[in-house]
C-alpha cells in the first residue's frame, strides 16, 4: 500500500513568505501544527494568534509554545466564523493561515469575512483544504469543498488569487491577497 503524502506546515509556511516581525493569525489552529512553526519564523518581534474554539487545543498549543521558549504566541478562544469572533483588531495581521478548516466551517462566508477583517490591506492568506476524502481521513465526500468552489468563495469576497501551493496529493493550497 502506498503511503499518502500530506501537507507539510514548514513547506507551506515557506511558500507564504513569512519573515521575522510579522503578525499572523492561525484560524482554527487545532493542534498547533502551523502555530508553532509560524512562531519560530516570526521571531521575538512577531506574534502568532492561535484562534480555536476547543479550549483543550489552546492549552496544548500554549504548553508547546512555552516548552519551546516562544513568548510570541497568543492563544485566543474564539469563533472564527463570526465578524469580531477572533477578538483580533481590524487590520492587525500581515497573514492568515486557514488549514483544513474550510470544509468544516458552517458559515464559510463568515470565516472569509473575519479573515479579511483582521488582515492588513495587501495581507496574505494561506488556504489549505482537503481535495478529496481519503481512507476515512479528512472530510466525508459530501463535505469536501472543491478547489474551484473555494477559490470562488474567496474571490466573491474580494480576495485575489496570487498562486497555488503544492500541498500534497489529498489537499489543495492557495495564497490569496486581501484587496
Amino acid at each position: 500500500m502506498d503511503v499518502p503524502t500530506f501537507s507539510n506546515p514548514e513547506t507551506n509556511i515557506a511558500a507564504l513568505g513569512i519573515y521575522e516581525g510579522m503578525n499572523i493569525a492561525d484560524l482554527g489552529a487545532g493542534t498547533g501544527s502551523y502555530t508553532i512553526p509560524l512562531a519560530e519564523k516570526v521571531g521575538e518581534t512577531g506574534r502568532v494568534y492561535a484562534v480555536e474554539v476547543q479550549k483543550d487545543f489552546l492549552t496544548n498549543i500554549k504548553n508547546a509554545a512555552t516548552a519551546r521558549g516562544f513568548n510570541n504566541v497568543e492563544v485566543l478562544w474564539g469563533d472564527i466564523e463570526r465578524l469580531g469572533g477572533t477578538k483580533i483588531k481590524d487590520g492587525a495581521v500581515d497573514a492568515v493561515v486557514i488549514s483544513n478548516v474550510l470544509f468544516q466551517a458552517e458559515d464559510k462566508v463568515g470565516l472569509i469575512r473575519e479573515a479579511k477583517r483582521i488582515l492588513k490591506v495587501g495581507g496574505k492568506l494561506l488556504l489549505i483544504d482537503w481535495s478529496d476524502s481519503f481512507q476515512n481521513l479528512g472530510p466525508t465526500p459530501e463535505m469536501v469543498i472543491t478547489k474551484d468552489s473555494a477559490r470562488a468563495l474567496f474571490e466573491a469576497e474580494g480576495f485575489a488569487t496570487r498562486g497555488e501551493v503544492p500541498v500534497g496529493e489529498h489537499h489543495y493550497g492557495f495564497i490569496l491577497l486581501r484587496p
